[in-house]
């Protein structure tokens, strides 16, 4: 019979995932009063953050009319739930008795030497230099793994795979008829993943739908149009331009065309009709040291954080006119995250740029905002992350990848090859 495991969650875990609290089946969570307190200073921030302590707080104040907090309190999957003291006499001398962390770990240190041998004591948090700092205390430590569908980069959804045919019976089938079915192939493909077949000099690039191996379609309004440079670009249109697709999300290197090729078909859906505006958001999470409080309306603190955006506007239009007129007429809005929640977005193409800055709940608020008729892109590079705390693995952004790789609604496209010039893609690769 195996002994319980006890489970210390740091402030960290707690914040990023207010149901982490009672996500541990069968084990003793321990919550150290430092924790409490370090909640106490986030429930009155806006976003996930006053959330998730609001939501703590709330549900521990639940538990006290079950049982005592300080005794453990035992909820429905057979975990308890209990409160422990400072132990600050446990914490080493070397360390900072007033810190935060280092109060997690003078409790830890009392409950490892209080327990038996058989009773694991382990840390959770997403805290990476805290879990060193367990490491070199003889601390078992982890990080909050809940959210996490793949360990490995090398196995990470691209949206894409190549085959290598002995004859062209089927590639030649497919330029005939449109299309091939996806079990003639010795392959298997998710919903709307693409597909690179070869034979010798010949070659297609097609598309999973119901079962088949299709042609690749896009619909631009003549104003805006767009010449994909590259296999990857030329997949991302057709997801991009596709109105049974409403979730879409792009990643790929600074300079591979994500933004371009997601503004100008949001524009190009402005221009048809599809849609009634173009409304852009991002996490405001500044790269190095942050440049402090702006001056100005809204308009004027975000317009730093559009760069991107008007970047690509300027290089396509040769100006900014057309985009600030579309701004003042309501047709392109930029909303910062955090106002996101409790608003609904019909007939709207929406953009959500750095998504890889976003934490899983972040993202999950956003997409339950889009409405009818509306379309959702998520743009990022998971190489660039700037957010503490999560990586190119536990991101929001890859974690909907993985998650949404096998519904019919979402598609997915990983661009490699950087067309911005060639000094960027070399510093992508090399630097």
């Amino acid at each position: 019979m195996n002994s319980r495991k006890t489970f210390i969650l740091d402030t960290s875990v707690l914040l990023y995932d207010k149901c982490a609290i009672h996500s541990f089946p069968n084990g003793d969570v321990v919550l150290p009063l430092v924790v409490l307190d370090e909640l106490d200073r986030f429930k009155e921030k806006p976003g996930i953050l006053g959330e998730s302590a609001r939501y703590v707080n709330r549900y521990l104040d639940t538990l006290r009319g079950m049982g005592s907090l300080h005794e453990g309190v035992k909820i429905e999957n057979n975990q308890t739930i209990r409160v422990e003291s400072d132990r600050s006499d446990k914490i080493p001398k070397d360390l900072n008795e007033h810190g935060g962390d280092n109060r997690v770990i003078g409790v830890a240190r009392y409950l490892k030497e209080t327990s038996d041998n058989s009773h694991t004591v382990t840390v959770i948090t997403k805290d990476i230099n805290f879990r060193v700092k367990c490491d070199a205390l003889l601390i078992e430590s982890e990080d909050y793994y809940k959210d996490r569908i793949v360990t490995d980069r090398n196995e990470l959804y691209s949206g894409y795979k190549s085959i290598e045919l002995s004859n062209p019976d089927l590639i030649n089938k497919f330029y005939s008829d449109g299309k091939i079915p996806v079990d003639d192939l010795d392959i298997s493909l998710s919903k709307n993943e693409f597909i690179i077949i070869k034979h010798q000099k010949q070659s297609l690039l097609g598309v999973e739908k119901d079962g088949s191996v299709c042609e690749l379609e896009c619909y631009l309004h003549d104003m805006v149009p767009i010449h994909p440079r590259n296999k990857e670009q030329k997949f991302s249109l057709d997801l991009l331009t596709r109105d049974d697709i409403p979730l879409v999300t792009l990643t790929g290197i600074a300079g591979s065309g994500k933004t371009f090729l997601t503004l100008l078909t949001g524009i190009a859906g402005i221009q048809d009709g599809r849609y009634d505006r173009i409304v852009i958001t991002r996490t405001l999470q500044p790269v190095g040291r942050s440049i402090g409080y702006l001056p100005g309306d809204i308009d004027d603190k975000l317009d730093p954080w559009i760069g991107s955006v008007t970047d690509n506007i300027r290089q396509h239009f040769r100006d900014l006119t057309y985009f600030e007129m579309m701004r003042k007429k309501g047709k392109v809005e930029i909303v910062p995250l955090a106002f996101i929640r409790g608003r609904t977005f019909n007939n709207t193409f929406l953009i959500v740029d750095e998504a890889q800055n976003s934490t899983i709940h972040e993202l999950k608020t956003i997409i339950t905002r889009v409405g009818e008729n509306s379309k959702i892109v998520l743009l990022g590079d998971i190489e660039q992350i700037d957010t503490p705390y999560i990586d190119s693995l536990s991101n929001g952004l890859t974690i909907v990848i993985e998650k949404m790789k096998n519904e019919s609604l979402a598609g997915h496209v990983t661009l490699r090859k950087g067309e911005r010039s060639e000094i960027a893609t070399l510093a992508s690769k090399l630097i």
